[in-house]
């Protein structure tokens, strides 16, 4: 007796139409962001669509918001695979409902609309709030790089470009006699009606080349003066380090030291609550964290509307100076003073009291190494290091997209963003 099956008729076409609804779980993501979008203010994304009648008619902006949000929740950031996604993914398709933008649409919206992505940050974080989460309390700061669209041997050092800049002069120069040359013997062949003032090739080449490393110049040395500017020095101080870097493909970004040498990138910041809900975040091109703290103080009760009452920092963010600015907070710190190795453990504290010259540091080491500050501190890695890992790893986020400090600051925002949807998503499930 032959097997029987349940019936399966590909060609076979369906008698009602389906609807989307049914295509996924109701307590699918897909829904979940689509729902949410509805709840946040567009009209910073929609009335740049009021009035314009030019052209054949745009796809719908809150369609192309959904998409985009989702495609960054599910660790989709290029234009192109999202494009590829809304062919054959089902969570794309339901958030489409049909439609196909292609991926430099896509592309063309997500830079059009990059600063209205970024207020979504504080919309997100306020309806946390309405859905039960929590004021901030304690807060756990870390920095992480992550990669710039450069490649760091498209850079190069103040030194170089010096020498540089002098062989190109010499090249030209030569360069410019040879056409000369051909030039005046040429004019006692042919004449002397001849046009010739096509440039060569290959001297087009060189000038331009001299062109820009004559800008990146003028870029570095005034970036040496602000420096100089900021630290009081004196204007004939301000020089460019030889060693200075300028990158031709994104000039914002920097050289810096991450987990796998020395890249071109950028210094994300976050700031991590006990759920795990990003209440604050922004980017700097600085390579190290010791003047983030109190800036990003700041940007917590800009974006959160409440300042922590605990703050847990790594070694990063320890200095005098940051202890002072933060003793004068109602913030509790809890500062490492130096960096720890892997599962290491403070030792015990020391009796007796502190020294009279005891600087801030050795006070806070002190707050550290007791029973009940190390306790506290211990959990910092379980509170901001598993975000940065959920971003990187999770989801992939290694490298923006985008170029330029203030682009890269929207696309950093939207990581964030979505860090926190998929979050609530977990909490309301």
């Amino acid at each position: 007796m032959a097997k029987t099956y349940r019936p399966y008729v590909p060609e076979q076409d369906l008698l009602l139409p389906p609807s989307l609804r049914d295509w996924l779980p109701e307590n699918h993501l897909a829904y979940f962001v689509s729902d949410l979008i509805d709840q946040l203010d567009l009209s910073a994304i929609t009335a740049g669509y009021e009035d314009e009648e030019r052209g054949s008619p745009p796809y719908h902006p809150v369609m192309m918001t959904k998409v985009l949000v989702y495609a960054y929740c599910v660790g989709v950031f290029s234009s192109r695979r999202i494009q590829h996604r809304l062919a054959e993914d089902v969570g794309f398709r339901v958030l489409a409902a049909g439609n196909a933008p292609d991926f430099r649409t896509i592309a063309d919206f997500r830079k059009m609309h990059l600063a209205a992505l970024k207020g979504f940050f504080e919309q997100v974080l306020r309806l946390a709030r309405e859905l039960g989460a929590l004021r901030v309390g304690r807060v756990a700061l870390d920095g992480s790089k992550v990669k710039a669209n450069a490649s760091k041997h498209k850079a190069m050092s103040y030194g170089r470009m010096r020498d540089k800049q002098k062989q190109l002069r010499e090249e030209v120069t030569q360069l410019l006699a040879q056409a000369e040359a051909v030039d005046a013997a040429e004019d006692a062949e042919y004449g002397a009606d001849r046009r010739g003032d096509e440039l060569p090739a290959e001297l087009q080449r060189r000038e331009s080349r001299l062109k820009r490393i004559r800008e990146a110049k003028r870029v570095l040395e005034a970036r040496a003066k602000d420096e100089a500017a900021a630290t009081r020095q004196p204007a004939e101080a301000a020089k460019p380090d030889s060693k200075a870097q300028y990158n031709f493909t994104d000039p914002e970004s920097r050289i810096m030291k991450g987990p796998d040498g020395f890249v071109q990138a950028y210094n994300v910041q976050v700031a991590v609550d006990d759920l795990q809900l990003i209440v604050g975040q922004a980017v700097t091109q600085e390579t190290n964290d010791k003047h983030q703290l109190m800036p990003m103080i700041t940007v917590i009760e800009q974006q959160s509307g409440d300042t922590p009452t605990q703050l847990l920092a790594d070694a990063g963010y320890c200095s005098d100076a940051n202890l002072a600015a933060i003793a004068d907070t109602t913030i509790d710190p809890y500062i490492s003073t130096r960096k720890q190795k892997h599962r290491e453990r403070p030792g015990p504290c020391r009796r007796g009291p502190l020294p009279q010259t005891a600087t801030r540091v050795d006070r806070m080491s002190r707050k550290l190494h007791t029973k009940a500050g190390a306790a506290v501190y211990a959990a910092r890695k379980g509170i901001v290091e598993p975000v940065i890992g959920q971003i990187k790893q999770a989801r992939g986020f290694r490298q923006f997209l985008l170029r330029g400090f203030e682009k890269v600051q929207g696309e950093w925002a939207l990581v964030c963003t979505t860090h926190n949807i998929l979050k609530l998503y977990r909490l309301c499930r």
